[in-house]
């Protein structure tokens, strides 16, 4: 198990990592980009499943996983629910002219 030094310094990288790659990302990609980060949070919704409900877990394991995985869970639907709104609107309307 890593220190809390070394995760708090991949955590700092990943957020700085992730804000970069987002940020330079052309419009036209936000939807696929959308359907990535809707897979990676219900990837994180297992992970924290398994840490909350670990045998031997401690009760601020358990309580900070259940954390993480309202959070997700609401990240995930969220985003998939954005993204059918975004589909949406590329969709032909019947009887209306453009």
């Amino acid at each position: 198990m890593p220190n809390l030094e070394t995760a708090l310094f991949v955590f700092m990288l990943a957020a700085f990592l992730g804000f970069e790659l987002i940020r330079r990302v052309s419009p036209l990609l936000h939807t696929p980009l959308m359907s990535l980060t809707n897979a990676i949070a219900a990837i994180s919704v297992v992970g924290a499943i398994l840490i909350s409900g670990e045998k031997e877990a401690s009760t601020l394991s358990r309580v900070l996983g259940f954390i993480a995985v309202v959070a997700a869970t609401v990240n995930a639907v969220s985003g998939y629910l954005i993204t059918d709104r975004m589909l949406k609107m590329f969709k032909k309307r019947d009887g209306a002219e453009r």
